[in-house]
């Protein structure tokens, strides 16, 4: 995982061009406290909506969160949700440009009604679907068409092409070809997630595609009666890979991760694959698989458009999707957070011990979902009820709390010969084992000053026996738009105190 790990730490912003069924997926939330008088159904008391790109804006959303350049190709309706829905595309930096409206059909919506019962619990009650199934017409897969050409003939030529059919009309068998032999003739690649129960013979000659085990089992006639062994799962890819000949087929198979099929172009029958390769998923807490297709998607055409093998790919999609099954509703995965945890998963870390890049890798991720890093530092040889004060002190300060801790040569130097009384390892993992602890970095230099520089952390903590003209990097924190905080000590409570009671 070595090289993995190597090639996402040159990650490149990439450019990806994204075909499909647009939705705008709307919350309505209130209260359902009583039933109706004339029919025995909740009555819901609206308090505020929310609205958000779904479908394939979702994926447009999801690639753009990886650092994706990406224009969107597809169909909205001349309403207010097909306004809502590009408004937010453009405000998220996607293209929506060329976004077909059709006057002759709605914009897909998926109105969600959210109930809080007795004022504490939200549950989704009903859903309403606003949407047409009917193809599109040749007029306006022509605008499509025309639109998409122009795109792929643009210097330099984009980096991955994602369709993503949810079988509302849009991806017809004329789109879906016309996009792909063109991308063909250009050396672009397609990736494909299908909808289930159309006819996949529509997807032929993309790079890869991405079903479940259950769209292709219907997709393939192969139906499951050993419990999905890996056998059967690779009959399905080893079929699919076949019938439309693809590069690359990927099944994922919800908590037990994906299946690779590669075709072999070392053998007679190029597209008759080569050894199927499990690649596994870490368990996770799932509290909504809603999203985690289109994540997965995105993760792929994004890894590969970075230059990484297909192994590697379906490790990082995997890893996306994973993390987007831990979040309630769909919310992009931003690149740091799969880069962290393929970090966190392969280069067996253990406890909080962090090296430097590790933990600016962690900054970054914390800092794309909103969070305040805070930053503080010390010898901690003899932890004692002090530090524990100003450690929980200091992680009030924001949402995660980093030390940086002198090692042993810059304790000796600091403190004397004597000292430290315990080694950096140990001290490293007392520390992680305190909640208020997010992560501990060693330093060597006689102050933290180069970590500051590196990490610049939103608040910086030290004790209130310092001023704020004495604290090393205040300036480098402040500068960046952070702030200094000095904590209250507990009196009668220090690392010298407690050694020398111990000698007395």
């Amino acid at each position: 995982m070595e090289a993995l790990l190597a090639q996402l730490a040159q990650w490149r912003s990439f450019t990806a061009l994204v075909v499909g069924d647009f939705m705008l997926d709307q919350q309505v939330f209130g209260d359902a406290e009583r039933l109706s008088a004339d029919a025995p159904v909740p009555i819901l008391h609206v308090r505020r909506t929310e609205s958000q790109p779904g479908g394939s804006a979702n994926v447009c959303m999801d690639l753009a969160a990886l650092g994706g350049r990406v224009q969107a190709f597809g169909v909205i309706g001349d309403d207010a949700a097909g306004r809502v829905l590009r408004e937010s595309l453009e405000q998220h930096g996607v293209s929506a440009d060329t976004l077909v409206r059709d006057a002759s059909r709605p914009t897909t919506l998926k109105q969600n009604l959210v109930g809080l019962a007795q004022a504490r619990h939200p549950q989704k009650m009903f859903r309403v679907d606003y949407e047409s199934r009917e193809d599109l017409s040749a007029g306006v897969v022509r605008q499509m068409t025309d639109a998409f050409d122009a795109a792929l003939a643009r210097t330099p030529k984009p980096d991955a092409v994602c369709i993503e059919d949810y079988n509302k009309g849009v991806c017809t068998h004329a789109l879906c070809q016309h996009i792909i032999t063109r991308c063909r003739s250009v050396g672009v690649p397609v990736f494909v997630d299908p909808a289930r129960g159309v006819d996949y013979r529509k997807y032929k000659g993309a790079t890869a595609i991405t079903p479940n085990r259950t769209e292709a089992e219907v997709a393939t006639g192969i139906r499951c009666d050993d419990g999905g062994s890996p056998e059967h799962n690779a009959a399905l890819a080893r079929r699919l890979l076949a019938d439309l000949e693809l590069d690359a087929v990927v099944l994922t198979l919800d908590r037990h991760g994906a299946l690779l099929l590669e075709a072999d172009g070392r053998s007679g029958d190029q597209r008759a694959g080569g050894t199927p390769v499990a690649i596994p998923t870490i368990a996770r807490q799932v509290y909504d698989v809603t999203g985690a297709g289109d994540m997965f998607l995105a993760g792929l055409a994004a890894a590969r458009a970075n230059g990484i093998d297909w192994d590697g790919s379906v490790r990082f999609a995997n890893a996306a999707a994973g993390l987007e099954v831990e979040v309630f509703g769909v919310q992009p995965i931003p690149f740091e957070r799969v880069h962290h945890s393929l970090l966190m998963q392969y280069s067996h870390v253990e406890g909080k011990l962090r090296t430097l890049d590790q933990a600016k890798l962690e900054v970054a991720a914390r800092r794309k979902q909103g969070q305040k890093v805070v930053f503080t530092n010390g010898c901690f040889d003899v932890l004692h009820s002090g530090h524990v004060a100003l450690l929980e002190k200091a992680a009030a300060e924001g949402d995660f709390l980093i030390v940086g801790l002198n090692d042993d040569s810059s304790v000796c130097r600091l403190k004397g010969p004597t000292r430290p009384v315990n080694n950096q390892e140990d001290r490293a993992r007392v520390l992680g084992a305190l909640q208020s602890v997010g992560a501990v970095v060693l330093f060597s230099d006689d102050t933290p000053i180069e970590l500051i520089r590196a990490l610049k952390p939103d608040v910086l903590v030290k004790g209130a026996d310092y001023t704020k003209d004495r604290v090393v990097g205040a300036d480098i924190v402040e500068r960046a738009g952070g702030r200094v905080a000095l904590i209250p000590l507990v009196e009668g409570r220090s690392t010298t105190a407690t050694i020398a009671r111990l000698k007395s």
